[in-house]
């Protein structure tokens, strides 16, 4: 697309406020790209993009995969542009392109890693034509914004780029259902795991009859939700083959296995958790569908752990303090979460802070998305303690108490720090705080409250 007098006016002046408000400190993630985009609205299509463009998309764990990939290219010497520290909008990627361009608008970087926003795809991809798309897995979400899988499904199918190679999460017949028309297309998944069953015991099940036939979906095993391998009993539909397959998983010696078409290779787990090592392989598909080997990443992703901003545990004189992401609002990631607390050693305390503040008035109005998280999975013997946080404290009670927990083991109030102080150290020796995207500072002050506890003895 031609550059116009209009572009540079937006280059410029986007460019010009994204350094003022780095000079005084204040995130420029959005708010050029915005501007940008008022100004030139074809500015993402004009701008100078890389050579090579990666976009990742997904319910959960577009962040953990990104990241992994930058990461990754990085040490192995490419220069990237990303929206790592922003947002995966169309204005965040804006931005993102924006910093990664000189003044005449001409890429300064060889690989672009882009996390793009399911509901931003019709914003973003008739501008950026990605040469491989990630797909991590489609879940329902947000009741305000992403509620039904069938109508992301749809905006992500209006939009995506028919000649983008497509790397999708074949154990996730949802996910698998995107890009009809992509030619190129290659899958990613883990085998059977000593802890499947083959029915789902989750509240939540996204597909649960043929798209064919309408049958109900049989499988060979289900790893958590609609996630497995599934069949039709009735016609041909099912999971579809897998090119990149994660297998005798060893979480004792933090061990995958990851077989391909050319061989098998092991490789260290960035995590234990089951959502983190989807992650893992995914990334690991990405990558050697870009070239690389799997020597090469086997060698760049031995160090590699999950950011600090969504897992980090501190030992705190006898007590193992864990923070962990729990995504409020989204039902399918608090599942996960609750499970790994459940599966967890130790006699256990949950500080339960899930409220959304990034628009209070709006974002805590609706409480309906908990009735579809898995609370009962915290009606555990090692769960001793349950301890929630937040305005909307009384909603997160009442489901807890429908799931079984007994009332003793649970205490609330409104503020989060305020809610510490039933924190009994005597019952328990690992604490899990449990926040919102948004909330990582909450937790932070959470965090620094039991620690002070715990120094008081």
């Amino acid at each position: 697309m031609k550059k116009t007098f209009k572009f540079y006016i937006a280059l410029w002046g986007a460019k010009f406020i994204s350094e003022l408000l780095t000079a005084v400190k204040r995130n420029a993630s959005f708010m050029p790209g915005k501007i940008a985009l008022a100004i030139c609205p074809d500015f993402m299509g004009m701008i100078e993009k890389p050579e090579k463009v990666i976009a990742v998309t997904g319910t959960n764990g577009k962040t953990t995969v990104s990241n992994l990939l930058i990461d990754a290219l990085e040490q192995c010497g490419y220069t990237t542009l990303n929206n790592r520290i922003g947002s995966n909008v169309n204005a965040g990627i804006a931005s993102s392109l924006l910093n990664g361009a000189d003044l005449l608008g001409r890429t300064t970087k060889n690989v672009a890693v882009l996390e793009i926003d399911e509901r931003s795809s019709k914003k973003v991809y008739p501008y950026i034509k990605p040469d491989y798309i990630l797909c991590t897995n489609i879940f329902r979400d947000s009741i305000k914004r992403n509620a039904h899988t069938d109508f992301i499904v749809d905006i992500i199918n209006s939009a995506i780029p028919k000649e983008s190679k497509l790397i999708l999460n074949a154990d996730d017949l949802i996910c698998c259902s995107i890009g009809p028309e992509n030619k190129e297309k290659v899958y990613f998944g883990i085998d059977k795991l000593k802890t499947d069953t083959q029915e789902s015991n989750n509240l939540s099940r996204d597909i649960r009859t043929c798209p064919i036939c309408d049958s109900k979906l049989k499988y060979e095993y289900v790893h958590y939700h609609h996630i497995g391998k599934a069949y039709c009993p009735n016609c041909s539909f099912k999971s579809p083959e897998i090119d990149y397959l994660g297998a005798n998983l060893d979480i004792e010696n933090c061990i995958i296995e990851v077989k391909t078409k050319h061989g098998k290779t092991n490789y260290k787990l960035i995590s234990n958790n089951i959502i983190n090592i989807y992650n893992m392989v995914a990334a690991i598909a990405v990558l050697s569908e870009f070239g690389i080997s799997s020597g090469k990443i086997k060698d760049v992703f031995y160090d590699f752990s999950i950011v600090e901003t969504r897992y980090k545990e501190e030992q705190m004189d006898d007590k193992r303090v864990v923070m962990y992401l729990a995504k409020g609002q989204n039902a399918i990631a608090c599942s996960r979460t609750f499970d790994y607390i459940k599966q967890a050693e130790g006699k256990k305390a949950v500080m339960l802070n899930l409220d959304d503040y990034f628009d209070a008035k709006e974002s805590t109005e609706n409480m309906a998305w908990i009735y579809d998280a898995d609370y009962e999975l915290l009606n555990d013997e090692s769960i001793k303690q349950i301890i929630i946080g937040g305005v909307r404290a009384k909603d997160h009670y009442l489901r807890l108490l429908i799931a079984g927990v007994p009332e003793e083991k649970i205490s609330f109030e409104q503020k989060e720090v305020d809610a510490v102080k039933h924190l009994k150290l005597d019952e328990i020796n690992k604490i899990f705080i449990l926040y919102d995207v948004y909330t990582v500072q909450t937790a932070e002050k959470v965090k620094a409250k039991i620690k002070e506890k715990i120094q008081k003895g």
